[in-house]
């Protein structure tokens, strides 16, 4: 019998470009982008040393198009995913591998808009009274790829259309 396991990455930090969507030949939206996380810690004789790490990340479907739309370099983000390692034949002929974190879910920090705004392909939203440490902006999306159905809130007062139906 298979004991219980946990494949989970938690990160907050900075955009370090901005993401690159692309399709692939089936049509499925694919986003890479980079993030950078910093570490600041004191040292025995009282020195600061600040240490950098750069991720690379990868979103599918839709999380993929949201992160492409709401997504710049600079960006102050709060990253939740899962670690995946994986090795290829570069073109020169040698072995590779790469980590990579899948994403599965995010939340822009200090941005009037919200994904689900976006996903209903509506104008963003500007909110004056944002602060960079609220998060505003959230996508929630299907853990695997097979997954396809999204949820979005209705509000009372919006028209819906059948267009705005995901199935």
């Amino acid at each position: 019998m298979a004991s219980r396991s946990l494949n989970r990455v938690i990160l907050i930090g900075n955009l370090t470009r901005d993401p690159e969507l692309k399709y692939t030949p089936a049509g499925t939206a694919v986003c890479t982008f980079g993030v950078a996380t910093n570490r600041s810690w004191t040292t025995n004789d009282g020195q600061t040393k600040e240490e950098t790490q750069y991720h690379r990340l990868v979103a599918w479907q839709k999380l993929a198009e949201l992160c492409g739309k709401l997504l710049t370099k600079g960006k102050k983000v709060f990253l939740e995913g899962r670690i995946t390692y994986r090795s290829f034949t570069g073109r020169d002929g040698q072995q590779r591998s790469i980590t990579e974190i899948v994403l599965d879910d995010f939340i822009v920090f200090g941005d009037g808009r919200k994904a689900t705004e976006m996903t209903a392909e509506k104008s963003p939203v500007a909110n004056e009274e944002t602060t960079a440490a609220e998060p505003t902006a959230v996508a929630n999306e299907p853990k695997t790829p097979q997954e396809t159905v999204e949820e979005e809130p209705v509000k009372a007062d919006e028209n819906i259309s059948p267009d705005d139906i995901p199935f």
